[in-house]
């Protein structure tokens, strides 16, 4: 590939970025603003309204991790972006279930190795694995004080 078609590949994969992070960050903060408002009003158990929290919350996480996977599968159907390898056989991941795979293991930064992405798809998993830590410490923040307001003192 020449110069231009490499800067206008990155300049791509910067505008998918960019629009993965609004996403996420979007539908993350519309699930915890919803849950907020949802779970005072839910009469139950204080523990059940924090389980009920807590599945929402995951909720929110495995609908951001499928975006994630939707746009690997979207992009590694496109050259100039890369591709996932499975490194066992270094065949290419062609489906979407494997793109899942790769995301949710990226996401949660668990990240098995047994599947890498090449080329472009590189900043797009770096940026997953950065968004999903961010992520699951807002949930983390988020359910630390849904827990408190139910804590006694003492």
């Amino acid at each position: 590939r020449n110069r231009k078609q490499v800067i206008n590949s990155m300049l791509e994969v910067i505008t998918i970025n960019t629009l993965l992070v609004i996403a996420t960050v979007f539908v993350h903060y519309e699930a915890l603003s919803r849950l907020s408002i949802v779970l005072p009003r839910v009469h139950c158990l204080h523990r059940f309204r924090v389980a009920i929290g807590m599945l929402g919350a995951i909720c929110a996480h495995v609908v951001e991790i499928w975006l994630y996977a939707a746009v690997y599968f979207w992009m590694t159907g496109r050259d100039q972006f890369g591709h996932l390898v499975e490194t066992s056989t270094g065949d290419f991941i062609t489906s979407l279930m494997h793109c899942a795979y790769f995301s949710f293991t990226t996401y949660s930064s668990l990240g098995y190795g047994d599947v890498v992405p090449i080329d472009n798809l590189q900043f797009v998993a770096g940026l997953e694995a950065l968004v999903g830590l961010v992520m699951i410490t807002w949930s983390a923040s988020f359910m630390y004080l849904e827990m408190a307001k139910f804590w006694s003192p003492g």
